[in-house]
Parts: structure tokens; C-alpha cells; sequence
């Protein structure tokens, strides 16, 4: 029988969140943020900064784009996507260190962090369900 903690240490290896993913971004941690969706899920809209990378193409363009060492998290559309498990293991196939983005951008969107498209970075509105809407007040 596999211990829980094991388990969950595992897990936590292989998975991040949008809301962990964007405090090492602000951190300046050396992450690589990857799209693997489709050309016209990238044109809609994106995590702010990420490379697009669709999962096909990863075995082919991955190594000569992402730096080596480089820790890399994938995202698909939402949890009811696979693409960024798939993304994942190709990465991984490399030998890249990857963790799959869990809600993939649909909550990152949720959650009110930086989207990326057309015209320029903005922020959508926190949905109550998924982040807390933090109330600005001038001192």
C-alpha cells in the first residue's frame, strides 16, 4: 500500500495550480509557462506571458525553444481537457521537468489573473467561486 503522504508529495510534483503558477511568475522564478491548445484557443486568449506550443509539438520544437533546466508548466482549456496531460508527457518524454497547470486556463481566468490576446493584457473579473475579490482601498 502506497503511504498517503508519499501519494500526496507525489502529486504535488507533477501538478500546480493557477494561483501558484502566478506567484512564481511574480516571484521571477525560472518557469516556463506552455499553451499546448489549439491555434484558435491561443487567439482567444492565453496566460499572460506563456509560449504557445501545441502538444503535437512539442517532440519537435521543445528543445530549441525551452531552456534547458528550465522548470515548464503546461495548461490545456479546463479540467475537462486532456491536452495538458498529453503536453505533460511529452515534455517529460525529453527529460524536461514538467508539472500539468490542474483547471488549466479556465480558472486561471476564473481566478482574475493576467489574460493575454489581441489587445494586450487585462484581467477578467474573479468569479466568487473559484477566488476571493480582494477589495482595493487607498491608505
Amino acid at each position: 500500500m502506497i503511504d498517503r503522504t508519499d501519494f500526496y508529495a507525489a502529486k504535488l510534483a507533477y501538478e500546480t495550480d493557477p494561483s501558484d503558477v502566478h506567484a512564481a511568475l511574480k516571484a521571477g522564478e525560472d518557469v516556463i509557462v506552455v499553451d499546448v491548445r489549439s491555434e484558435e484557443a491561443w487567439t482567444q486568449g492565453r496566460v499572460a506571458g506563456a509560449v504557445h506550443m501545441h502538444y503535437s509539438e512539442i517532440a519537435s520544437r521543445a528543445r530549441s525553444e525551452v531552456p534547458e533546466g528550465a522548470d515548464v508548466v503546461v495548461y490545456c482549456w479546463s479540467p475537462g481537457c486532456n491536452a495538458g496531460a498529453k503536453g505533460a508527457l511529452e515534455f517529460a518524454r525529453l527529460g524536461f521537468r514538467v508539472r500539468e497547470m490542474i483547471g488549466g486556463f479556465e480558472y486561471w481566468v476564473r481566478e482574475g489573473l493576467p489574460v493575454e490576446d489581441a489587445d494586450g493584457v487585462h484581467r477578467r473579473p474573479v468569479d466568487p467561486l473559484t477566488g476571493i475579490a480582494r477589495v482595493r482601498t487607498r491608505a
